[in-house]
């Protein structure tokens, strides 16, 4: 039961009750003893008012009068006299003089709670102000073992009575807190395992009931976390399925692309100007192909293999790609720029850095094309002390929210319509294998501008690894 919530919330509450009422019993068991004595003093100035009607009577009756005060003595005082009224024999000398004149809260306590440690009985001398004024003040002595064993049965009966109380409230406050606080708990937690069996099961995601605002906000929470996870899960299926078809898309696609490489073979031979001029360009777009083929083929997984750095003439790049997509862009009003410097020399994977401004570029030519008012797809790049820097834009209408939103996830972050968004996902992997940054600079109705971040680093390389 301790290593609940609910039997250390009981304990805890019996506890708390118990303290608060023991901090009740002190103060009350000063009132009683207060209380006590007063009414001592009542019937002492009682038994003293037969005296003051009749100077004579018998020593019966006087004993007999204090027997009924309990007091040994009554002393009043009267216009500034002190008059002895009652006596009789004392067992022994007055050890203490309590005035209950005025006194203050605190002298009570302490003196109750001396009593109660006193367990032996001691004769007191205890002055009050007589009632209804009758006197200036009346003064008696009395022993304290009656007073005594007064208080002790008073504090028994309010420990009895605060122990009924601090279980009732404790087990009222326990099923309070069964009710609206553990069997609420225990559906959440119900909730986690039932989805932790299956978490692409949708059905199994919690949905928020509670009436209390913050288990409430804790359920929505949960509810935000597993539509999450299942998302993520399913992603994850999907990208390995694709995993599995792109290998096998990959090998035949390897095979057809190696029967290609043996025609342009052929091809370079000929004579003809045009096809001499086109023939390379088509051997490096199959001898890419073939490269990504085997790439996929080798590491059978989503993941892309380590950038093999060398210095590489980024305008050469450039050019490939803008060639590429210059055969695609057929009767559409759409043209392309190039800035590089033709000396600017970047260090950088030159298959994987083709690939990502492809990508880049390939993306700015649909979204024109689609927009069906052409434009103009540029690409630009420029260096300092630290970094290389590639810009790729366009002129066409901007990317929309939720492609902005989604921009760098697969299967989500796609624009035109059949595209997947695989596209941004790729380059943005690539890049950060080369340790820079792909990110979207602005977009908006005059267009849109990504930028490439590539950092320099320390290495630098010698002149003869330089490509001329």
């Amino acid at each position: 039961m301790l290593n609940t919530l609910s039997g250390r919330f009981l304990i805890l509450t019996i506890i708390f009750v118990m303290l608060a009422e023991v901090l009740i019993f002190v103060p009350s068991i000063a009132r009683f003893r207060e209380d006590y004595l007063l009414s001592r003093l009542e019937r002492a100035q009682i038994a003293s008012l037969a005296l003051l009607a009749d100077d004579m009577i018998s020593a019966d009756l006087e004993e007999e009068l204090l027997r009924n005060a309990e007091v040994f003595n009554v002393v009043l005082r009267r216009d500034e006299a002190r008059q002895l009224i009652l006596s009789a024999p004392m067992p022994q000398q007055i050890s203490d003089t309590f005035d209950l004149r005025e006194a203050p809260a605190v002298s009570l306590i302490r003196d109750a709670m001396a009593r109660l440690a006193e367990p032996e009985a001691r004769v007191i001398r205890v002055i009050g102000n007589p009632v209804r004024e009758a006197g200036l003040l009346i003064e008696v002595t009395m022993e304290t073992g009656g007073l005594r064993a007064a208080m002790i049965d008073y504090g028994l009966r309010i420990l009895l009575l605060s122990a009924v109380i601090s279980v009732v409230t404790a087990l009222l406050l326990f099923l309070a807190v069964q009710a609206f606080l553990v069997k609420p708990i225990k559906g959440v937690v119900h909730h986690m395992k039932t989805y932790a069996a299956d978490p692409e099961d949708a059905r199994r995601i919690i949905k928020p009931a509670s009436g209390l605002r913050e288990l409430r906000e804790a359920e929505e929470a949960l509810e935000t976390m597993q539509l999450q996870l299942t998302g993520a899960l399913k992603q994850k299926e999907r990208l390995a399925q694709l995993g599995g078809a792109v290998a096998k898309v990959s090998h035949d696609l390897r095979n057809m692309l190696t029967s290609a490489q043996l025609f342009t073979d052929r091809i370079e031979m000929s004579q003809d100007p045009g096809v001499k001029r086109m023939a390379p360009k088509l051997v490096n777009s199959i001898t890419r192909a073939v490269h990504l083929c085997e790439s996929t083929l080798a590491f059978g997984k989503a993941e892309e293999p380590s950038p093999r750095l060398e210095r590489v003439v980024l305008a050469d790049v450039v050019a490939d790609v803008i060639d590429s997509e210059r055969l695609s862009v057929g009767d559409s009003d759409v043209s392309f720029a190039e800035d590089i410097p033709a000396t600017l020399q970047i260090r950088a994977d030159s298959e994987q850095i083709y690939r990502v401004i492809s990508n880049l570029v390939r993306n700015a030519r649909q979204a024109v094309v689609q927009h069906g008012q052409g434009g103009e797809i540029s690409v630009a790049a420029r260096e300092d002390e630290e970094h290389w820097v590639i810009l790729v834009s366009d002129t066409g209408p901007g990317l929309p929210p939720k492609a902005q939103e989604h921009l760098f996830r697969p299967f989500q972050g796609g624009v035109s319509k059949g595209g997947t968004g695989l596209g941004l996902a790729i380059a943005q992997e690539l890049i950060r294998g080369h340790g820079g940054l792909l990110r979207l600079k602005e977009t908006g109705e005059s267009g849109t501008v990504f930028e490439i971040d590539l950092p320099k680093g320390d290495i630098v390389l010698a002149p003869e690894q330089e490509v001329a």
